[in-house]
């Protein structure tokens, strides 16, 4: 890997050893699950089930019901993968359905936002989260897309840029339960944060995209 990679790569909140400690907290309770009876892809769509709620909340403005429940299946999300490596059940179906719910749930629950905003008269609201909603998107198009031709196979791409999926959850987590305090001005603040951390994570990664395709 090239300096100018290692500068773009060790940009990320989130790094690879973060990564694998926090999956080997998880392992036991994903084992526990699994015992219950519950399969990866089950945990997938419980995780799915959950975030939609949680979208529901917010659009219903349940600010801290809605902060709860997008950080709680947040961290539920981690038990998925973690159980299907866990007993050599990973498979590139269950990647796929894990990735694609994983989007599919981001996106419910920013819209869900915007209902919230719109049903509460901050039109502003709705707009950011829009912002935040697509700017999010590109992040994970930027690897779905580099890895599809080739480049940072594996999860490379995930430990590129300053806002990978876990901390947009984490700060969105917080900046709604906060919403329930103190009110709209910290939601338009937590949603302009995510479009720009976002915005600058997609930049990152299309700047280390480039930098491979020089040295090929």
């Amino acid at each position: 890997m090239s300096a100018n990679q290692r500068g773009v790569t060790g940009a990320s909140v989130v790094s690879p050893g973060m990564r694998d400690r926090v999956r080997g907290i998880f392992t036991p309770i994903a084992l526990g699950l699994g015992r219950l009876g519950l399969t990866p892809n089950g945990l997938t769509m419980i995780g799915f089930i959950g975030t939609c709620v949680g979208a529901f909340a917010a659009a219903s403005q349940w600010w801290l019901a809605a902060g709860i429940l997008v950080l709680v299946f947040g961290i539920f999300d981690m038990f998925d993968g973690t159980l299907a490596r866990a007993t050599g059940r990973a498979s590139k179906l269950g990647a796929f359905l894990d990735s694609t719910f994983d989007r599919w749930g981001e996106g419910i629950v920013y819209v869900g936002i915007a209902a919230g905003c719109v049903a509460g008269g901050f039109p502003l609201g709705a707009v950011l989260s829009a912002a935040a909603m697509t700017s999010a998107f590109m992040v994970s198009y930027t690897r779905a897309k580099s890895e599809s031709l080739g480049f940072t196979p594996g999860t490379g791409m995930a430990n590129v840029g300053l806002a990978p999926r876990e901390v947009r959850l984490a700060i969105l987590s917080i900046g709604l339960i906060l919403t329930s305090v103190t009110g709209s001005t910290v939601l338009a603040s937590t949603l302009g944060l995510i479009a720009i951390l976002a915005t600058l994570t997609t930049i990152q990664r299309v700047l280390h995209v480039r930098a491979q395709s020089r040295e090929g």
